[in-house]
């Protein structure tokens, strides 16, 4: 069998998920060929855990500015694209450009001029963009929709779906790059993106329409000296102040933040530890948006990112009755563990309330890995040999962008106070 061979671009805290399962579970049909980074010391960390962790040979490494020679001497079939979400849309775009298919880590782009820009290069290249939503994969979530299909509640008419952020997990959107709203898009592309991509599996529709409010109202110095806080720290290296902040995130107490970020900031001044009590914090802690879906159903979400547990609550009012899903994650800071804590569960709860009938919990499966469950199986539909699926969870351009633009349309409508119409963004 021919091996299919991968590059990756963006050696930061999401691309061990990637290359380390081509390092190890995929190795028998993959080739993993190259390394592409803006910084040479994380570059050079990602073939150290490629050898040390993963009893894998060390590849080519290329900085950010020979991306084309990459492609150009290693012969990719395919790039992951793990950077900063601003940047996503240069390499997908580039790569398909150069005769790659793609694989992207949510979310696609941060607005509509990326994402029309990125739909456009498919439609000229012809070439295949896959984006990575692992909690379409997710068990309880993979339930939800086949009741869904098979009419449980009849026609669902209206979902509430709120996401809670925790202290730790929440407050780590606040110390990076995603602080800045030019970087991230914000929670509600970033973050709930994968929220919005739940909503449009389930359904199996469309956003159509979207009117959001949020604000930061819980981060960010303003806010905490308005709760009476008197002492505060840029970042929490070498800071007295931050040893006693729960917040702070301390990169010398754990090995692999420190390789990954402490020990890198030499190259390119990237600061992983920031305070979120800080300044220049331009994203919203606290959100709430309303949609209206081209097949009529109405979506309330709120996603507030410091709450004392994380995990969700929707609830899917049909036709023939009522459905409800509980789920409570436990809390991690990204690349501070073992990939499979991310996400994973330590409660779920999925009942249904037929119409003049008694209601009854459903059985959900158990399966071992990050995001409840989703993880393994995402991995196996991208490398592996994936089963026929008839929930069709495999995610493509098209559902990337459906997903974003629910969040990029909250964005325009916080800053204009007006509802937005979807098609008004983009053109399909």
């Amino acid at each position: 069998m021919m091996k299919k061979k991968y590059a990756l671009v963006g050696t930061g805290g999401r691309a061990e998920f990637f290359y380390g399962a081509l390092a190890e579970g995929y190795r028998d049909r993959t080739e993993l060929v190259a390394f592409c980074d803006i910084n040479a010391v994380r570059l050079s960390y990602a073939n150290r855990l490629l050898k040390e962790k993963y009893a894998h040979p060390e590849i080519a490494v290329y900085g950010a500015e020979e991306f084309d020679t990459m492609i150009e001497k290693e012969k990719p079939d395919t790039i992951i694209v793990t950077t900063m979400d601003r940047t996503h849309h240069k390499y997908i775009i580039r790569a398909m450009e150069l005769g790659c298919d793609v694989i992207s880590e949510k979310p696609m782009t941060v607005d509509e001029d990326k994402c029309q820009d990125i739909l456009d290069a498919v439609s000229r290249t012809g070439r295949s963009l896959r984006v990575t939503f692992n909690y379409r994969y997710a068990p309880h979530n993979t339930k939800v929709r086949e009741l869904i299909m098979d009419g449980v509640i009849g026609d669902v008419h209206s979902v509430h779906f709120e996401w809670l952020l925790s202290t730790e997990h929440g407050a780590d959107y606040f110390r990076r790059w995603h602080r800045d709203k030019r970087n991230s898009g914000g929670l509600l592309v970033h973050k709930s993106t994968h929220h919005f991509d739940l909503v449009n599996f389930w359904l199996g529709t469309r956003p159509q329409s979207v009117f959001a409010m949020g604000g930061l109202m819980y981060y960010g110095r303003e806010n905490a000296e308005r709760r009476g806080v008197t002492q505060f720290y840029q970042r929490a290296l070498g800071s007295e102040v931050a040893k006693n902040d729960p917040f702070a995130l301390h990169l010398d107490s754990n090995d692999h933040l420190k390789a990954l970020y402490l020990d890198a900031e030499i190259a390119d001044g990237y600061q992983r530890d920031q305070s979120v009590f800080g300044d220049g914090i331009s994203i919203e802690d606290t959100l709430g948006v309303i949609v209206r879906y081209e097949n009529q159903a109405i979506l309330t979400y709120s996603l507030n990112a410091y709450q004392p547990w994380e995990g969700f609550n929707v609830v899917f009012n049909g036709s023939k009755g009522r459905m409800e899903l509980k789920v409570v994650e436990r809390s991690y800071i990204n690349s501070a563990g073992e990939k499979e804590d991310e996400g994973a569960l330590s409660h779920k709860q999925l009942t249904v309330q037929p119409m003049f009938q008694k209601a009854y919990e459903v059985e959900i499966e158990e399966r071992s890995g990050g995001h409840g469950g989703g993880d393994p199986i995402l991995l196996n539909d991208l490398f592996g040999e994936p089963a026929s699926d008839r929930l069709n969870r495999a995610a493509s351009h098209v559902d990337g962008a459906i997903s974003i633009l629910t969040g990029i349309a909250g964005n325009v409508s916080m800053r204009t106070g007006r509802q937005i119409e979807i098609e008004s963004l983009v053109r399909f």
